[in-house]
């Protein structure tokens, strides 16, 4: 359990920071952009190649690509393995089922 309470910790830490960096860029890029695009928020989101949704639930989004489009894989904790989709625009409510035969 040590090492897996460990690296929960550690995680944790790593995610405050990115969280630190993105409440910088959207409030630079709120303004008068600060230097940042908005890409750079995105970059800052997804540089572990996750996006957390919701800490509380458990929600992350994993960024994919589906039949040429971007899309967003998505799992919450205490879902069994990744199952979900759905397009950036949609959100949680737009959740689809995956068919991993396409």
């Amino acid at each position: 359990m040590r090492p897996v309470a460990e690296r929960l910790v550690a995680v944790r830490a790593r995610m405050r920071e990115l969280e630190h960096a993105q409440g910088e860029l959207v409030i630079a890029i709120g303004g008068n952009g600060g230097g940042y695009a908005a890409t750079d928020l995105n970059e800052a989101q997804t540089e572990l190649g996750v996006v957390l949704k919701d800490l509380d639930l458990g929600l992350l989004d994993f960024p994919s690509v589906r039949e040429g489009e971007d899309v967003l894989l998505c799992w919450q904790v205490g879902e069994e393995a990744v199952t979900s989709w759905h397009r950036l625009e949609e959100g949680f409510a737009g959740r689809k089922p995956i068919d991993w035969s396409e």
